[in-house]
């Protein structure tokens, strides 16, 4: 979508892409999915519409390969990832990260976490 100047304005302001990634039971790595992944995905996308964010796109993700460190999540344009274990993490990161632009410390990955 261009803005006039030519320039391309993007379609989102932020895009949330959380793991759906489902291995078979009993996997070493453990899966994204088995950790609630799907439940706290839909929280998300209801919550978001609730608190009008209607600039920010919530998506499920194939493999984002942490799925040991799981549920995660990575929000663009910032590329912070998370670990997102309960509705209160994912209410934290909408309300903190998505309305008012601060990173949600505490529940950050780094590239090194294993």
């Amino acid at each position: 979508m261009s803005d006039g100047s030519g320039d391309m304005r993007p379609f989102y302001d932020r895009h949330v892409f959380m793991c759906m990634n489902e291995r078979p039971e009993g996997h070493e790595r453990g899966s994204c999915a088995s950790k609630g992944a799907v439940q706290l995905r839909n929280y998300m996308k209801a919550r978001a519409k609730e608190l009008g964010l209607d600039n920010t796109r919530i998506n499920q993700a194939g493999c984002l390969d942490r799925c040991e460190l799981g549920p995660t999540m990575v929000i663009y344009p910032e590329g912070i990832w998370y670990k997102c274990e309960t509705a209160a993490d994912c209410e934290e990161i909408l309300t903190e990260h998505l309305q008012h632009g601060r990173p949600v410390k505490r529940l950050m990955l780094h590239p090194d976490d294993r």
